[in-house]
């Protein structure tokens, strides 16, 4: 059993080390407003994200980030994209040796366009990074905290820390596979959010199931599209982070991304959505991200297109569909061939 920092107080953060808790590890979650921590010191609940799920003994809260880290071997990086790099800079002035970092965050950083794994190679001194895993996956936090069965998937460079952080979390309702393709889990993980943000517009607007499904199969074409530029494996896509939790987040209200794109179909600017939802919405920093990687790659990305233009260049939601459905003709199945064999594809 061993001391493990989660750092991330948010519903993803907390869930995890409810899990770690319950494997007998003992958890010290950080999150970095002190009220909010010492709120939960004497609730031993995490009201703001997590109401009515209580913390058991063995999860130490903290907001002072040196404690936290304190003789730890593994670290789970768990706060918003945009709040990595400050976080891991902060860090490492408290490292003594090696840690593996864990990140469970999807997204991608606008205008670098870096992935996760590489922000963190890039601000991590050497001497204080032991190894990289993803862990991601379908995977509401509010199910994972009751106790709900769930699925995801350990991905890095190195399959024995894949499998090490599988064996730190894997219990009878959180069962973690791996996959050594890091590339296609983080794009599935970050790039599904976008698809969410789509099939929330939809519903906002009053469209049915069928708009849900086309946007989800042809967002996860989209997807497997520029992964596969990326040089991920096009069959990580069919698997837990590629559809499933692209099914998961399209389909569930406890999905942010979903409820933000819901809000805007109804009506709601995106500045008013933003600071109704309390919480980040990655899809929408992950929206700019992939709009910038589909130019570099020269990527039919459509979706994501028309969803850059509502979000960033007031374009009406209703208009944006309208323009989707009203795009050139194209063949389903050559478009799929062209993704297995690696050639672009022209959508």
């Amino acid at each position: 059993m061993e001391h493990i920092a989660v750092l991330g107080a948010g519903s993803w953060g907390t869930a995890l080390a409810l899990v770690l808790s319950d494997n007998g590890h003992r958890v010290r979650l950080w999150g970095h407003r002190k009220e909010h921590i010492e709120e939960m010191k004497n609730s031993r609940v995490n009201d703001q994200y997590l109401p009515n799920v209580p913390l058991p003994e063995n999860i130490q809260m903290y907001y002072q980030l040196k404690l936290a880290v304190e003789d730890v071997k593994t670290i789970v990086l768990a706060v918003p994209t945009k709040a990595i790099r400050e976080v891991l800079q902060n860090l490492q002035q408290y490292l003594k040796h090696p840690v593996v970092i864990v990140h469970v965050s999807k997204g991608i950083e606008p205008n670098s366009l870096k992935r996760i794994s590489e922000i963190i190679r890039e601000e991590m001194n050497e001497k204080f990074l032991q190894d990289v895993v993803v862990l991601s996956g379908p995977s509401h936090a509010e199910e994972v905290s009751l106790r709900q069965p769930t699925t995801v998937t350990s991905s890095s460079d190195n399959m024995k820390a894949a499998e090490y952080v599988q064996d730190l979390f894997i219990n009878y309702y959180f069962r973690v596979y791996t996959n050594p393709d890091v590339i296609g889990v983080e794009m599935g993980g970050a790039l599904k959010n976008i698809i969410a943000l789509a099939a929330g517009i939809s519903d906002g607007l009053g469209y049915g199931d069928n708009a849900k499904a086309a946007l989800i199969t042809r967002g996860l074409a989209e997807i497997a599209r520029l992964g596969s530029k990326m040089g991920a494996n096009p069959l990580t896509f069919s698997g837990l982070t590629g559809i499933g939790d692209l099914i998961v987040t399209c389909t569930s209200v406890h999905s942010r991304n979903w409820r933000a794109g819901n809000m805007l179909g109804k009506g709601k600017t995106l500045d008013e959505v933003l600071q109704s939802m309390g919480m980040v919405v990655e899809g929408v920093r992950t929206t700019k991200a992939a709009y910038q990687l589909a130019e570099k790659y020269d990527v039919k990305m459509p979706i994501t297109r028309a969803l850059y233009d509502v979000l960033f260049n007031g374009k009406n939601s209703k208009q944006a569909v309208e323009s989707l459905m009203g795009r050139v003709k194209t063949h389903e199945m050559e478009d799929l061939v062209n993704i297995m064999e690696g050639r672009s594809t022209d959508e």
